[in-house]
């Protein structure tokens, strides 16, 4: 996917002015910095070991092939949200998009995992995408809310699906949308005035 127009300005609530730019070749060191210091219940839920040098040259090579775009929001050079579109090349869902977003701790409530996900669908959108999924487990409140913003729906429960550090047996949500219900969610959250992208 092309990613044009970048590095781009993001300016959130809190009157803080970020840097987004797209994850490529050479960003192995600071993604494994930002995944390592995200708690571990938070990377838990995520499908990888994303502290790992053999997850990064992965990941990368997908980016590189085309399987994966993330963007990267930085401040003074230090990452601070990485968000991640996955889309398969071929086959009968190429139409569709699955969004995967990581905010530091310091940083979440501020708009910045909306507006990520925001330039994720724009880009998407362009590329042929017009269905979208997350997988949220469901004590993930915040990620919930921000799907929801952006006008995604339960779409499956998988019931009991993942465990928690102590062992407990979520619910993993599946959660989908179609970018005319986004657009239309992109705008009222216009309305109320969210982060600015520049």
């Amino acid at each position: 996917m092309r990613l044009e127009g970048f590095p781009r300005t993001i300016h959130l609530r809190d009157g803080l002015t970020l840097s987004v730019r797209p994850t490529g070749e050479g960003d192995e060191a600071v993604l494994l910095d930002f995944y390592r210091e995200l708690p571990q219940e938070d990377r838990l839920f995520l499908k990888d070991d994303v502290t790992t040098e053999s997850w990064a040259e992965r990941f990368i090579r997908r980016i590189g092939r085309g399987e994966a775009t993330s963007l990267i929001a930085e401040l003074d050079g230090k990452v601070l949200a990485e968000a991640t579109l996955y889309r398969a090349t071929h086959g009968w869902s190429t139409h569709v998009g699955e969004l995967r977003v990581a905010v530091a701790r310091a940083y979440r409530r501020k708009g910045l995992a909306t507006a990520l996900a925001g330039l994720l669908v724009r880009l998407a959108t362009d590329q042929g995408v017009d269905k979208f999924i997350v997988e949220v487990v469901e004590n993930q409140v915040a990620a919930l809310r921000t799907f929801e913003k952006l006008g995604f729906h339960k779409e499956a429960v998988l019931r009991d699906h993942v465990k928690d550090r102590s062992g407990m047996r979520r619910d993993l949500l599946i959660l989908a949308n179609d970018v005319s219900h986004i657009w239309a969610a992109m705008e009222a959250l216009v309305a109320d005035a969210p982060p600015e992208v520049g």
